[in-house]
């Protein structure tokens, strides 16, 4: 019994334990790495005690990464069409709070305990985060694991329910979403065409504006028996044979500017080469293709980028980022010097840089200590608060003079992971030793409660967004999934369609629910 109750024995333990019974699927829901607090909690309550700084690091590392991978997500949410989504995060998210307050001062409540049930209801850990920052988290823990259960439960049962009980059709919302879509990041293709039109023929690319004109580019040219690599000077010959790169709209119009379509390829001489380049050198990033004056300076197109998975056309305001893919055509002495200028070098994209992380909690917890004086209040963003506006900040800079702040994605779900990790055992074993006595006397009181904070502000969300914001169903199933923060729920809204449209609305809301959890987690404990 003594090593069961020794900390670095238990720790792993309970970690072993969590994970085992968070991987059982019931009905296609599973707890995950919940489940560790749950198990905390039991080994808690026969008197395990973690030390705080435990805590205290699992924290600010489960924060950070937060805060560094929703950034980016954060400022394009605000800077495009997301304006609806973020109405109907901050209308679930503060409807869920509103609910916690009402039914803290009905029940009595501790605001400790109204803060954990608001934050188990909408099942978001970094609620239950930020109010170990702000108190003894003991009760709050309890709250949350007696809301999580049916918050998980309640999200996946209303989203599997909403499209019928509102009468939405998926089918319809797809054919319009895809027909967006379509139009809105309309895909680029290749295609070979005759130069035919008088007009041209004899003319430069430059004499007759062939990028201004068609939006298209010119990866290569056969002529004369040859391919290569064109440039603004070469002249276009009658019968010669171009390759265009654009959207159909834009090979629509190379077709009226230089003549038919042909299926005659274009093959590759020894001295020719086609490849994608991998940016990762430092010293080109944030810099446009213009300012680096790649296809002057080494004689090559460049066709593509690819970021993300997605292809743009070549556009000279494009800023480069860390780990973007350009398609560049062109010979294959110019290629390699531009793989000197991008980097190229894939290793890179896997490498670690750790710090952000440290430069960022160590500013962040620098920046969470100041405080406002307002009459007789107090303001402060404190340890959580802190740290997840600085990794915000970082994560939108990227790039401070020879420091560049990037942690690549395996990076930060590994932190995360294990932050979340030591910050569940913690807080689940300190919430352990009273969690019989709290049961007994609130128990029933905190379940009907947690369910109320998560049902109605869903119920709320559908009215708002169907007869007020005009959101469509398939945004709408992703958009309440990300306001509660529901993993589960997101998975049975992708389920229930074809489009990738609930992941979207989700990845737009998350970041910004996430942050108003925090702020309202503040707010109620102000107001009780």
């Amino acid at each position: 019994m003594e090593l069961l109750l020794t900390p670095y024995f238990a720790l792993f333990l309970i970690i072993i334990i969590g994970f085992l019974l968070g991987g059982i699927m019931i009905k296609g829901i599973k707890l995950d790495v919940s489940a560790i607090l749950f198990v905390a909690m039991v080994f808690g309550y026969y008197g395990l005690d973690f030390p705080d700084t435990l805590k205290q690091i699992g924290l600010v590392l489960f924060i950070f990464t937060i805060g560094f991978q929703a950034g980016p997500s954060l400022f394009e949410t605000f800077r495009k069409d997301g304006k609806k989504l973020v109405s109907l995060a901050a209308i679930i998210v503060f409807s869920g709070a509103l609910v916690a307050v009402a039914c803290a001062y009905i029940f009595g409540f501790s605001k400790e305990l109204a803060g954990g049930l608001f934050s188990g209801a909408i099942t978001s850990t970094p609620g239950l985060a930020a109010l170990s920052d702000l108190s003894d988290a003991k009760d709050a823990a309890i709250g949350y694991g007696i809301a999580y259960p049916f918050g998980v439960i309640g999200v996946v049962l209303f989203i599997k329910l909403m499209p019928k009980v509102f009468r939405y059709n998926i089918e319809t919302a797809e054919k319009k979403f895809d027909a967006e879509l379509n139009e809105k990041y309309p895909k680029v293709v290749n295609r070979n065409f005759i130069v035919e039109n008088p007009l041209i023929i004899g003319k430069t690319i430059s004499d007759i504006s062939f990028r201004q004109v068609t939006g298209a580019n010119i990866s290569r040219i056969l002529q004369n028996g040859s391919a290569f690599t064109p440039n603004p000077q070469t002249i276009l010959h009658s019968g010669s044979v171009i390759k265009a790169v654009g959207t159909e709209d834009s090979l629509r119009k190379v077709q009226e500017l230089i003549g038919k379509p042909t299926e005659f390829g274009i093959s590759l001489n020894q001295n020719y080469d086609v490849r994608f380049i991998i940016v990762t050198n430092k010293k080109v990033l944030n810099k446009t293709i213009s300012e680096l004056h790649l296809q002057s300076k080494y004689n090559i197109i460049i066709t593509r980028i690819r970021r993300s998975g997605v292809d743009f056309s070549v556009s000279s305001n494009i800023k480069l980022q860390f780990g973007d893919k350009i398609k560049v055509a062109g010979a294959k002495e110019d290629i390699k010097k531009v793989i000197q200028a991008l980097g190229d070098d894939a290793t890179k994209l896997h490498e670690s840089n750790y710090l952000p992380v440290a430069l960022g909690i160590v500013l962040g917890v620098l920046l969470g200590k100041l405080s406002i004086n307002i009459g007789t209040f107090e303001l402060s963003l404190g340890l959580t608060g802190g740290v997840i506006a600085v990794a915000i900040i970082l994560s939108r800079v990227r790039k401070i003079g020879p420091l560049v702040f990037s942690l690549t994605t395996e990076a930060n779900q590994i932190l995360r992971q294990i932050g979340l990790i030591l910050f569940l055992a913690s807080v689940g074993a300190d919430a352990g030793s009273n969690l019989v006595s709290t049961l007994k006397e609130d128990g029933l009181r905190m379940l009907f409660s947690g369910m109320l904070i998560t049902v109605i502000p869903m119920i709320l969300s559908v009215f708002l967004a169907k007869y007020i914001l005009k959101i469509d169903v398939l945004h709408l199933l992703g958009g309440i999934t990300g306001g509660m923060t529901s993993t589960p729920g997101l998975a049975a809204a992708s389920s229930m369609t074809k489009t990738n449209a609930p992941g979207i609305a989700y990845a737009t809301i998350y970041p910004i629910a996430m942050v108003l959890v925090i702020i309202c987690v503040q707010i109620i404990f102000m107001v009780l």
